[in-house]
């Protein structure tokens, strides 16, 4: 995948609004090509993957694995992140992930990423604002699923 094709998905994907160039730039030159077939598993829980995705298109499920079998949590869509503990340089991973349909992701190394991050601040700094809007929206739907569980009925 050519360069101005990655930048031109970079550019459009929800993740990098308020990005400047130089940043989706920087983002462009990082970024290696992922696909999953339907049912692959992208990565198990408890995994050290190392991998942070922007999906392009696909949905993925994550799911916690229960004795048994796994257990939907959540699922992503076309827009959205994956892996960004990878960034964050967490141990394991919390769930399991696994591709719904065909997947197409744009992959990046987060350790990598935390090293640009620390190497231009700028740049760092609008890369975590959108790791702390992904992580504030998934707690939200969290919590609006707990209370649709623990809600007592009336």
């Amino acid at each position: 995948m050519s360069i101005e094709i990655v930048t031109g998905l970079l550019t459009e994907h929800p993740f990098t609004k308020g990005f400047w160039p130089d940043h989706v730039a920087r983002l462009a030159a990082m970024a290696s090509e992922a696909r999953f077939l339907r049912n692959e598993l992208i990565f198990h829980e408890g995994d050290h993957s190392s991998l942070f995705y922007l999906l392009i298109s696909g949905n993925v499920a994550l799911e916690v694995v229960s004795p048994g079998r796994p257990v939907l949590v959540s699922t992503l869509y076309a827009g959205e992140v994956l892996g960004w503990s990878s960034v964050t340089g967490d141990s394991g991973k919390q769930f399991q992930a696994r591709a719904l349909e065909e997947v197409h992701a744009l992959a990046f190394d987060g350790a990598r990423l935390r090293h640009a991050c620390e190497e231009d601040y700028a740049f760092g700094f609008w890369f975590m604002r959108s790791i702390l809007s992904v992580m504030s929206g998934r707690l939200q739907a969290i919590r609006a699923q707990l209370l649709e569980v623990y809600t007592p009925v009336a």
